[in-house]
């Protein structure tokens, strides 16, 4: 018998030694959880995506909504939203770029109480660290001091670090912003005045 037949009988000797005595090494099941945690990135990594998609969406909306009305070359004067926009209660974030470079950044929300409200995204106070807010449950809170604001307060109370109101009006199934207004918070995302305040 030659070594290589030899050495061949003994590999399957002891691999049936192995199954009967049950000591066989098992082959780990690596694919399976491979599979799974790719599976499991590419979900948060397509609700991130789908997340930025809805936001460039309401960004494209309201470039939409100002060049409607632009017909000679001038700025229109008003923003306006589907009141929908806001059925579910969540903020929704948006941009408006002013003729310097500067941009303005709002968010608009319905509050509890059913209101639909909008305010910058920044204060008196905050505004040069440039965070803003986020929304936890009923309340806006600040990104840089942690302060916490009720929707209800919105566009409601004004100073300190309470979100800078922004005038809106409702017509019809419509929120409208009339431009000057979001123009008028510029103020607040100048970043190049943050050392003289």
């Amino acid at each position: 018998m030659s070594k290589k037949k030899t050495k061949s009988i003994k590999e399957v000797s002891n691999h049936k030694k192995a199954e009967v005595l049950g000591t066989k090494k098992k082959k780990t099941k690596f694919l399976p959880y491979t599979v799974l945690s790719i599976c499991v990135v590419l979900a948060i990594v397509a609700v991130v995506i789908f997340q930025g998609n809805a936001l460039t969406s309401q960004n494209r909306q309201v470039t939409e909504n100002l060049t409607a009305g632009n017909k000679g070359g001038s700025r229109a004067q008003v923003v306006t939203y589907p009141l929908s926009l806001f059925d579910e209660g969540k903020a929704k974030y948006f941009e408006f770029q002013a003729d310097n470079g500067i941009t303005i950044k709002y968010f608009v929300l319905k509050s509890s109480d059913g209101v639909v409200r909008a305010a910058f995204d920044a204060c008196d106070v905050c505004w040069p660290s440039g965070k803003g807010y986020f929304q936890e449950g009923d309340n806006m809170v600040c990104r840089n001091c942690g302060k916490r604001f009720a929707s209800v307060k919105i566009n409601e109370v004004k100073g300190g670090c309470n979100p800078a109101p922004l005038a809106r009006q409702v017509d019809g199934d419509s929120l409208v912003i009339q431009v000057a207004d979001i123009l008028a918070g510029k103020i607040y995302f100048d970043f190049s005045r943050r050392g003289n305040s």
